[in-house]
This record gives C-alpha cells, sequence and structure tokens, in this order.
C-alpha cells in the first residue's frame, strides 16, 4: 500500500520532481546535439526517430499494465490528431531546429513563452478574461523574449534571426498542447493521450520526409544518445512531472518548472560550452516573471 504524505510531504515531493522532470528536459539540447554530430540526422528526421522510440515504449507499457487504456472514442480523434500533428510532431521539428540554430540555452528561454501564449490563445479563442496581471505578464514576457532574442545589447553575439523566429513557433506549438488537452485531460489517463499523439507526431514526421533517404540514420554509435533522448529528455520528464501535478496545483508546477531554463543552461555550459550574455540572463528572468504572474492568483503568490 502505498504510503500517505503529509500535505507539506506532498508539496516537497512535489517541488523536487518537478526539479528533475526540468533536469531531464533541460539535458535535450546535449543529445540532439551529439545525435546529429555523430549520426548526420537532419533536424527532421531526429524527431521522427524520438517520436517513433517513443511510442514504441508507451505501446509496450500499456499493453503490459493495462490494455484497455489504449482505447479511445471516435469523436475524440481530431482532437487526438491536432495533439499529435501541431503540439508533438511540427513541434519536435521546431524544438530541434531552434537548439541547433540558437543552442539550447536560448532555445529553452523562447520555449518558455508557452504560458504566455496560452494565455493569449484562450483570450482570443475561447474569450477568457484579460485581467491586468495577464496583460503584465504578456509586457514582461515579451520583453523578456526582445532582450534574449538579441534585438538590443547582443552586438557581442551573432544570433539568427531565422532560429528566434522558429523557437518562438515551438513555443507556439507547444502551448497547443494545453489548448487541445483542455477537451481531453478528463477523459484519459495521461499515459493514453501521451501514447496517441507521439504516434501521430511520428507519422507526421515521416510524410514531411517526402520519400528521402531519411529518416533511416546513418553513421555509428547514436543509439545510446537515442536512447538517453528518448529515456531522459522525454519518458523521464513526461512521468515525474504528471506525477508532481497529483501533488502540487498545476499552476505552481508550471512556475517551478521554469528551472528548465536554470538547467539547460549549466549543461549546456558544461557540456556545450553555451554561454548566455547578460542581456539574454535578464531577458530570461522576465520571461520567468511573466509565467509567474500568468500561472497564480494573487492569493496563490502569497503561498510560495
Amino acid at each position: 500500500m502505498e504510503k500517505k504524505l503529509a500535505p507539506r510531504e506532498k508539496r516537497i515531493t512535489g517541488i523536487i520532481l518537478v526539479i528533475i522532470a526540468s533536469v531531464g528536459w533541460g539535458s535535450s539540447g546535449i543529445f540532439i546535439v551529439n545525435i546529429v554530430e555523430k549520426g548526420g540526422l537532419s533536424p527532421v528526421s531526429l524527431a521522427f526517430w524520438r517520436d517513433l522510440v517513443s511510442s514504441i515504449i508507451l505501446l509496450i507499457g500499456l499493453l503490459v499494465s493495462n490494455p484497455k487504456l489504449l482505447r479511445v472514442k471516435k469523436e475524440d480523434l481530431p482532437w487526438l490528431i491536432g495533439m499529435g500533428v501541431i503540439s508533438i510532431g511540427i513541434f519536435h521539428i521546431f524544438w530541434n531546429i531552434t537548439v541547433l540554430r540558437v543552442g539550447a540555452s536560448l532555445a529553452t528561454v523562447l520555449q518558455s513563452n508557452a504560458p504566455i501564449i496560452v494565455t493569449m490563445l484562450a483570450w482570443a479563442l475561447f474569450k477568457e478574461e484579460l485581467t491586468i496581471r495577464k496583460i503584465l505578464a504578456i509586457l514582461a514576457a515579451a520583453g523578456g523574449t526582445i532582450m534574449a532574442a538579441g534585438i538590443i545589447g547582443q552586438q557581442d553575439l551573432h544570433l539568427d534571426p531565422l532560429g528566434i523566429w522558429v523557437g518562438l513557433g515551438a513555443a507556439v506549438t507547444y502551448a497547443s498542447l494545453s489548448l487541445f488537452g483542455k477537451k481531453l485531460s478528463g477523459e484519459y489517463n495521461f499515459w493514453t493521450i501521451t501514447f496517441y499523439i507521439f504516434s501521430i507526431g511520428t507519422i507526421t514526421i515521416f510524410l514531411f520526409q517526402a520519400g528521402r533517404p531519411e529518416p533511416w540514420p546513418v553513421g555509428s554509435g547514436i543509439l545510446p544518445w537515442m536512447l538517453g533522448f528518448v529515456l531522459m529528455s522525454t519518458m523521464v520528464g513526461f512521468a515525474l512531472y504528471t506525477k508532481a501535478l497529483s501533488l502540487l496545483p498545476a499552476s505552481v508546477a508550471v512556475i517551478i518548472s521554469t528551472a528548465e531554463i536554470l538547467s539547460a543552461a549549466i549543461l549546456s555550459a558544461i557540456f556545450l560550452g553555451e554561454r548566455m550574455g547578460i542581456w539574454q540572463i535578464l531577458g530570461a528572468a522576465l520571461i520567468i516573471v511573466g509565467v509567474v504572474l500568468v500561472s497564480l492568483r494573487k492569493r496563490q503568490i502569497a503561498e510560495i
């Protein structure tokens, strides 16, 4: 029988799980760079293999644990397809391109705009209230993105405009995961949704190949890196974050997950030799402020 945790223990355990998940996500840039260098894969083919291997692991796990979880309703397929195509398939392509063009640290900063984008899209599509607090969050994130992207104060860094735009596209496609998920989250087990959207993402990316020799791997020595990429940056991150959501309010978990920015910066500096300038650091801090503002209600801010 699972031991029941006291409220304080639950909170501490949840925080630790989110931090570990964030470190897992923050490590993805290291795997992406090494896989591309050692295997000669394109960002598209790398995304294909990531989603394919993840789908196989998820399928085996569901078949072993509870095959009934594979059942979904026909009327929910359009939502799953939308999530798989946009939130997984296209997102993973954009993410790989961004990491390779601007580095893992800046890519992570750009992607951290996702909660802000969710707020803006929810206001535009679902007519959710746009409060002063949310407006301030949007302004903070916009200012932080401008600073991090090198539009001001980055004369010493040679940043890639296309990489910045693709990075913002990655944030938008990742944000769509929450919007699509609103419809399905109460209907299915998290791992059921994850299996289907990764599988649909795999098919989507395969269609991008358009008969090219890829995505078949070339080069040697990429298997350990690919398994590490899938297990650490995908499976572990998702699993621990999902468990943390049962111990913490979702709004608090989102804020703690911004630790991914710090972990990506540290890991990229150690293993890839990347560095963030002072303006990028300040920009990342502003984006984190925006995420905090948009994620918490007034009474929740006092509880952190």
